[in-house]
């Protein structure tokens, strides 16, 4: 299973959504798709999904076109739009059962819809009505739909909107165990969430593609110091002393006696802040080496 994504275009009027986007994702791949709001991140969704189409380029989905072979690519994908559009007077159990239907999966409706309820935690709230549930329990009724037919391909917009801190690690580790055997496309806007399960993260903003690189990699798209400190002294100090430091390149004041020092070479320069410390008679509160992470890239890439 793939999505393979060639000079995609959408057009809304003269305004240009996606400006000849392409990419691919590969089976058993979880891939980050992120980009400040209005960025395209839904439109190519709902293109890749087949429910709009794009004004020009090629969309393969499992070596199905978007468009030509519509409602075979449908089969191979599990989709959850962002607004996560539900019938709130039917049961969990009632949804989950008309869901099914729709497929020809061979597989009992009953066993299907046993076995998502169990998957997704739905188990305490499967009698009752969509409308009643909560926010969280609604969310993880729209993951059971777009994974009953077990897809080889889910496209997940903002999946784990409006859940508690327990249930986002249940439901990324949900997602992590799908993306061992699925082509999984991920939306979030939360950092955190992609750096936790994702293989790869594609970064668009105003409808180009601005990154995409393997995770470990990510970091390296934007130029900064090779070493970042963050210190914090008991006492006052001036600026002129710490630049006296070995490697140092820059400093600067971010509150009251607490400086981010930057610093060039591979040596790691804590040990000589501390030193200086000793020498001039200051207490070191804290001292901590700064590492890259994804906000800062995402920030970076795209600030205005």
């Amino acid at each position: 299973m793939s999505i393979v994504v060639q000079g995609v275009t959408k057009l809304y009027g003269e305004q240009k959504a996606l400006n000849n986007i392409s990419f691919e994702v590969k089976t058993g791949e979880i891939v980050g798709f992120i980009g400040p709001n209005g960025a395209g991140k839904s439109t190519m969704m709902k293109i890749i999904t087949g429910f709009i189409t794009a004004s020009s380029g090629q969309i393969l989905v499992n070596d199905l076109e978007v468009g030509t072979d519509n409602l075979e690519v449908r089969k191979e994908i599990g989709y959850l739009p962002e607004n996560n559009p539900l019938y709130p007077e039917m049961y969990v159990r009632e949804y989950l059962g008309f869901v099914a239907s729709i497929y020809n999966t061979g597989v009992s409706k009953k066993k299907l819809i046993d076995n998502i309820i169990e998957l997704t935690g739905l188990i305490p709230e499967q009698k009752k009505k969509i409308g009643s549930l909560s926010k969280g329990y609604r969310q993880r009724v729209g993951l059971a739909q777009a994974l009953i037919h077990n897809p080889g391909v889910l496209i997940l917009d903002e999946a784990t909107t409006g859940l508690d801190p327990n249930q986002i690690v249940e439901i990324r580790n949900l997602i992590k165990e799908a993306g061992k055997e699925k082509t999984v496309m991920l939306s979030t806007h939360i950092m955190q969430e992609v750096e936790a399960i994702c293989d790869r993260v594609i970064i668009i903003d105003k409808g180009i593609i601005v990154a995409n690189e393997e995770k470990s990699k990510i970091y390296s798209v934007i130029k900064r110091p090779k070493q970042v400190i963050h210190v914090e002294f008991e006492n006052d100090i001036k600026e002129a002393l710490l630049l006296e430091i070995a490697n140092v390149s820059t400093v600067r004041q971010i509150k009251k006696n607490t400086w981010l020092i930057e610093a060039e070479g591979d040596e790691d320069i804590r040990p000589l802040i501390f030193n200086f410390a000793v020498k001039n008679n200051l207490t070191v509160l804290s001292l901590q080496k700064q590492e890259s992470n994804l906000e800062e890239v995402f920030r970076h890439l795209t600030k205005e």
